[in-house]
């Protein structure tokens, strides 16, 4: 079929497309997810599990192992990481990419029903899908109202049981970091004395409390013509039924708990220390799930936290406070890469109507750029990319290139027209003169830039909205170039033909005249003989690679971007306790005091919000600017902070826009491994020292550390005295762990 033809016949079934092109695009643009960059994660599944009282050891023999052995058959995995911690044991499992999430998310837990033997007091694994290590996009804080007088860490138990599945609904959350506060707890208090006196053991009193709080079901009994459901009722339904549980009787005494022991509510031992400007409050951490519009889900996240804090918190007189998204970043990123795709499309404008000297011939060109872009968020919407700076870029990359082919058509179209044909047969003589070369002109651009579509990996994720978005964009404005432009020239200029019309002032410009014949001077100079010729060649040549090695930027994987969060993570000795933690915390809170009151003192810019993390796990805190582009030069005074505090050192990092985890983004990881932990040791000990000496001004963070004991007290048993007393070496551990955690 003859398309220039059927386009110049059929002038509305043209403007029918365009108008149908045009709907769907902004239907597709509507629909299109809004982000900061493209999904490039390595689709991840975190499986946690809690054992309190546990050391790292008793985590990685009697949990960590059982369930690596579980999960390495997975269809799929390409990496299983494991970290063992005090009372917490940790897996990432990544797949290959395209993973199904929610089926790999069923794989793993029919994987982890096949581990059996689990210690009595660990609970139960949670999966999430969200990356352990990912870093949430929106921070927010768990606040207490000036008149509430009690301490922010005893609503844990109230968040986890009342809030925190209101916050998990909203569309797009993946999954919650969560971390303070201490969960409440029912405390049985023992009174020794009492126990010696009625010869009771600390073994006897936990079997009373576990085998008396349970309700057991006996299936159903049939009497008559009914049948009767039959359970022993036996949970306790309240605290103090605890006490009346019977823990001896021999006929002649019965001995009871309340004999023996007070119970009473309390919480759980502290374990880290949350601090938001000095104050401790609980930290709440949003990942989003692959594929979110940031955008939409922050702000649902929002009107979900006013509706919560106008309801059920502000009864407890608490609140949630948002510190920290994205929008404010992303909104302006992509507003940038708006603003250079107007401007671009105005100077191209300018440009056409500069050389082309005629509104008409400039409008019938121009139309190519707004058809082809919004037409190719159909094929982005349609790929299930999102709309981000990457995306946004390769439509701005591909702005210039939309008119080439129309400015192709329709100068030959106009070589005709001058030739004395009519407008329609100018039209089609002139559009198929030389779609032949448009389209080898356009197959050249989509051959480089259609197999990145196809690209696996991390940068078949990345650059394929580059690559979807050019070669688009390009097809479309060929068609709009063999077909909307004959048919806007027949309909714009059919009317002229009887009459012949003098040159407007706009054609009798100088300017564009002047360039035309600069640019013909020039060329003929330069193709007057073989001399000029090979001179030019070599002269242009060297120019360019001159021009090349003097602007060639510093090479880059990916760019950092200019966030408004500055990531500073201490690396403490190990076995710094919760209390050290605070003092470290409101030390760093006391050097930076200045700096949110004056703005500009000793050249930082005034600090808005700061935030401390201590825990054992991982010791961390954070910074936002008042100025939204000004946040890398707080960097200096953060790491003057680090470097005032006694055997403590840390790196302080920008969070960058590519960033997939918390202080993993320009990074370069080395992993030592090795049969023996203290080689190890020794080894990173060495390299830690080489690099810092190799490459001035580098940061350097060992993870975990660089220090392989943890402080310990150790109980060594007198194994005659234990059986002469009755004991076994399990009944000692068991009485230590009872005095010491409970």
């Amino acid at each position: 079929m003859d398309i220039v033809r059927y386009a110049l016949n059929k002038p509305v079934t043209v403007i029918v497309a365009i108008i149908l092109i045009v709907t769907f695009g902004l239907i597709g643009l509507n629909n299109l997810p809004v982000q900061l960059t493209p999904d490039v994660e390595t689709p991840q599944i975190t499986v946690q599990t809690s054992w309190g009282g546990a050391t790292p050891y008793e985590i990685e023999k009697d949990l960590i192992e059982k369930q690596e052995e579980a999960l390495k058959g997975l269809q799929g995995l390409t990496k299983m990481e494991s970290a063992s911690y005090n009372n917490l044991g940790e897996i990432t499992l990544s797949f290959v990419l395209g993973t199904n999430l929610d089926d790999a998310l069923l794989r793993v837990s029919n994987k982890l029903n096949e581990v059996s033997n689990y210690p009595d007091n660990a609970d139960r694994p949670v999966i999430e899908a969200a990356g352990a290590n990912s870093s949430p996009v929106i921070w927010m804080m768990l606040k207490p109202s000036p008149e509430n007088k009690t301490h922010i860490n005893q609503y844990r138990t109230f968040f986890e049981d009342n809030v925190r599945q209101h916050l998990e609904r909203v569309k797009g959350v993946g999954s919650l970091f969560v971390f303070g506060g201490t969960e409440n707890e029912l405390h049985v208090e023992l009174d020794v004395s009492k126990m010696a006196q009625h010869n009771v053991t600390i073994d006897q009193i936990a079997g009373t409390i576990t085998s008396a709080n349970s309700t057991i079901s006996a299936g159903v009994l049939g009497i008559g013509r009914k049948n009767y459901r039959v359970r022993t009722i036996g949970q306790f339904q309240s605290p103090y039924e605890v006490l009346n549980a019977v823990v001896f009787e021999d006929g002649l005494k019965r001995v009871y708990l309340r004999d023996l022991v007070t119970v009473g509510p309390g919480f759980k031992k502290e374990t880290g220390s949350v601090l938001h400007n000095g104050e401790q409050i609980i930290v709440i951490g949003v990942r989003k799930e692959p594929g979110t519009n940031v955008l939409t889900m922050t702000e649902s996240v929002e009107r979900e936290v006013d509706r919560l804090n106008n309801a059920m918190l502000k009864d407890k007189n608490l609140y949630i406070d948002m510190v920290y998204d994205q929008r404010p970043y992303i909104n302006k990123a992509i507003k940038l890469v708006k603003q250079n795709v107007l401007i671009g499309g105005l100077l191209a404008v300018s440009v056409l109507l500069t050389f082309l000297r005629s509104i008409r011939s400039t409008l019938i060109t121009a139309l190519a750029i707004p058809i082809s872009v919004i037409g190719t968020f159909v094929f982005l919407w349609l790929s299930n990319r999102s709309l981000n700076v990457v995306s946004l870029a390769g439509i701005s990359f591909a702005v210039g290139m939309l008119v080439d082919n129309s400015i192709v058509v329709l100068e030959n179209i106009d070589r005709h027209r001058k030739m004395g044909k009519r407008a329609y047969n100018a039209a089609l003589d002139g559009a198929k003169e030389v779609r032949g070369a448009v389209f080898a002109s356009t197959a050249t651009t989509v051959a480089v830039f259609l197999p990145v579509i196809f690209m696996q990996e991390e940068a078949g994720q990345l650059f394929r909205d580059i690559a979807i978005a050019i070669t688009f964009s390009i097809m479309i404005s060929f068609l709009v170039s063999v077909s909307v432009i004959p048919t806007m020239v027949n309909i714009f200029y059919r009317r002229d033909e009887a009459k012949k019309k003098s040159r407007n002032k706009l054609q009798r410009s100088i300017i564009g005249p002047f360039f035309v014949n600069l640019l013909m001077m020039c060329s003929n100079f330069c193709l007057k003989n073989a001399f000029t010729r090979l001179t030019t060649v070599i002269v242009f040549t060297s120019i360019s690679i001159g021009i090349i090695f003097w602007l060639k930027p510093s090479a880059e994987y990916l760019p950092q971007g200019n966030r408004n969060l500055i990531l500073n993570i201490l690396i403490p000795p190990p076995g710094y306790s919760v209390e050290k933690l605070k003092s470290i915390g409101d030390y760093i809170f006391d050097e930076a005091d200045p700096y949110f009151i004056e703005d500009g003192k000793d050249g930082v810019p005034q600090i808005k919000d700061m935030f401390f993390v201590g825990a054992d796990r991982f010791t961390l805190f954070g910074g936002i600017s008042s100025h939204e582009t000004r946040a890398r030069e707080m960097m200096p005074l953060f790491n003057r902070i680090m470097n005032s505090i006694p055997g403590i050192f840390g790196v302080s990092l920008q969070a960058g826009i590519f960033e997939r985890g918390i202080g993993q983004g320009r990074t370069v990881e080395v992993n030592i491994s090795g049969d023996e932990i203290n080689p190890i040791v020794e080894a990173a000990r060495m390299l830690f020292g080489a690099i810092n000496q190799q490459l001035p001004g580098s940061q350097v963070r060992p993870v975990p550390s660089l220090e392989t004991s943890y402080p310990e007290i150790r109980v060594v048993p007198n194994k005659e005295r234990l059986v002469a007393n009755g004991l076994t070496e399990r009944d000692l551990g068991t009485y230590v762990d009872i005095l010491m955690d409970g």
